[in-house]
This record gives structure tokens, sequence and C-alpha cells, in this order.
């Protein structure tokens, strides 16, 4: 009984361990049980290959925006660029992650996908590797983002393309905006007006 006992904590500290783990950052930068509290703690890929630790960021507006090519939304792409063009000089940037999460509208190749946005978008704002940002295969950077636990105001599933999560200079999500919402509408305007000061 003991020794079952003694087991079934252990496994629990191991759990505990891993779980707290899964929430440091991968450069190591936290100290032990610390929680992840800003994205700059991640690296990702940027649509060309290279890693981009998003720590280069700080201290940046940021907007991050899961991308697709083939939606009814794709013309965000312009509002988006547009507020980029606008803002990009006071500090703002942002972030574009093609995902094809949402009945196959993004199916394409990075490098289909960059030429598709710079062709028909002009697209100068950086943008990333396809990534998943809901579902089993979840990208960690989405999972903080959507986790409850993690974002507690503003978590919650990705329910389709061009979702935009508005960050502060230190890497924590100040807002969100769901698909519908347009990157020039005035909420959106004010939320970056207002970060950016």
């Amino acid at each position: 009984m003991k020794s079952k006992l003694g087991l079934a904590i252990m496994l629990l500290v191991c759990a505990a361990i891993l779980s707290a783990s899964s929430l440091m950052p991968a450069n190591g930068d936290s100290t032990a049980g610390e929680r992840v509290a800003s994205i700059h703690s991640f690296t990702l890929k940027s649509i060309d290959g290279k890693d981009v630790n998003l720590g280069a960021y700080k201290g940046k507006v940021l907007m991050l925006v899961n991308v697709a090519s083939k939606c009814g939304l794709t013309p965000q792409y312009e509002g988006l660029q547009n507020i980029y063009s606008k803002y990009k000089d006071r500090g703002f940037v942002i972030l574009g992650f093609p995902a094809n999460n949402f009945m196959g509208q993004e199916p394409g190749t990075d490098e289909e996908i960059k030429n598709f946005c710079s062709l028909n978008y002009n697209v100068t704002f950086p943008l990333f590797s396809k990534i998943s940002v809901k579902g089993g295969d979840i990208d960690p950077l989405y999972k903080f983002l959507t986790d409850k636990e993690t974002n507690p105001e503003f978590g919650g599933e990705i329910k389709w393309n061009f979702n935009k999560f508005l960050v502060d200079k230190n890497g924590r999500v100040i807002a969100r905006f769901e698909p519908r919402v347009k990157p020039e509408s005035d909420e959106v305007i004010q939320a970056i007006e207002k970060a950016l000061q």
C-alpha cells in the first residue's frame, strides 16, 4: 500500500514538473516554475525558413494574425498592410502566421504564400512559415495565446482565419479581435494608438 502511495505521489510530482516546464520558454531564460507571461519567449520559422526569436520585438507593439490565401476574409491583407505602413515607424509590427486549419484555405507552400501576398497585396510585414493554430498539432505560440490558463482574459479557441491578437511592448496580450473585425476598424485603430503611447 505504501509503495503504491509513494509511486502515485512520485507520478504527480513528475506530472507537475512536466506541466510547469511546458510553460517555460525554450531558451531557458525563465527561472524554475515561472510561467511564460510573454510572447517574447517563443521562436518560430520565418516564411523564408529562418529562426526568428520573438524577443527581437521587445519594445514594439505587435499584432499577431493567423492568415489564409483562399478565404472570404483574405482581402483583410490590404487593411493589415495599410495599418502596418501607417504605424510601423512608431514601433508597430504585424506578424502573419499562415494556417490551413479552416476548410483547407491555406493549401500553399511557404514560397507560394509569400508570392501570393506580395503580388496581390504588396505585403511587407513579417510572415512566418505555415503553422497550426488549433487542434492536436497546435503551435506552442498559439497554445499560449489561446489557453485560458496562460491568457485568461483573451484565451479561447481560434474560430477562423484572420483572428487578431494585439500585444504590448512587453509581449503581453492586451486585446483580441475576432476574424470579421477589419484591421482598419475604429476599435482596432484606437487599441493600436493607445498601445503605442
